[in-house]
C-alpha cells in the first residue's frame, strides 16, 4: 500500500512538473517587421515590389517539448508595382492576417515553422501613371476583401523571448476576379515575449 502511494506521488508530481515547464514554456508576445511584397500575375513573377511593414501580437501554444502551435493577429502591408513600356501601376494592400503556423524546434532555440493564412483587406489605394491593358485611369478594379494562403519559415528564439524569423508567404487566392494575381511577401520579423 505504502508502494503504490509512493509511485502515486511521483507520478502525480512528474505531470504536475511537465505542466507547469509546459506553461512556462507557451507565450504571448508582441512582434513587428519589413515586408518585401510582390504579386505573381498569371504565371510571371516578374514585377516590382512594395517595402511595407507588419505589427502585431502571437500566441505560441507547446504541445510536447520540441513542436508548437502559434496563432497570430497582424497588420501587414502588401502590393506590388508594374513598370513597362506602357507607364507604372502601382497596387498598395493591406490586410489583417492571422497566420496559423506549426513550429517544430530542432533545437532549444532553432525552428522552422509552416501553416495556412487567412487575410481581411483593410485598405487598398491604386495608382495608374499612364494606360495598362486592364488597368486604366477611366477602369477601377476593386481587390477581393478576402485572402489565403501559405506561409513557410524558420527562426530563432532565445531562452529570454526575443525572437527572430524569416517567413515567405504564397498567396492562393486571386488578388482580383478579373486577373490571375497572387500575393508574395517575405517577411522579417523581430518579436518578445511579455
Amino acid at each position: 500500500m505504502k508502494k503504490s502511494i509512493l509511485i502515486l506521488s511521483l507520478l502525480t508530481s512528474t505531470l504536475m512538473f511537465a505542466q507547469e515547464s509546459l506553461y512556462k514554456k507557451s507565450s504571448i508576445g508582441i512582434k513587428g517587421g519589413y515586408n518585401l511584397a510582390s504579386a505573381q500575375i498569371n504565371g510571371d513573377n516578374n514585377v516590382d515590389q512594395r517595402h511595407g511593414f507588419h505589427i502585431g501580437f502571437y500566441n505560441e501554444i507547446f504541445l510536447q517539448q520540441h513542436f508548437a502551435i502559434q496563432t497570430e493577429l497582424l497588420y501587414s502591408q502588401h502590393g506590388y508595382k508594374v513598370n513597362n513600356d506602357s507607364g507604372k501601376f502601382t497596387q498598395k494592400l493591406d490586410y489583417i492576417t492571422l497566420p496559423v503556423l506549426f513550429k517544430g524546434y530542432l533545437s532549444d532555440n532553432f525552428y522552422i515553422e509552416a501553416g495556412p493564412q487567412f487575410a481581411v483587406a483593410v485598405n487598398h489605394t491604386e495608382e495608374v501613371d499612364a494606360n495598362f491593358d486592364i488597368f486604366d485611369s477611366t477602369t477601377e478594379f476593386s481587390p477581393n476583401d478576402y485572402d489565403f494562403g501559405a506561409n513557410i519559415g524558420t527562426g530563432f528564439k532565445t531562452d529570454s523571448g526575443i525572437n527572430l524569423g524569416v517567413r515567405y508567404y504564397f498567396g492562393l487566392n486571386k488578388v482580383y476576379d478579373e486577373e490571375n494575381q497572387k500575393n508574395r511577401v517575405l517577411q522579417v520579423s523581430l518579436g518578445f515575449d511579455f
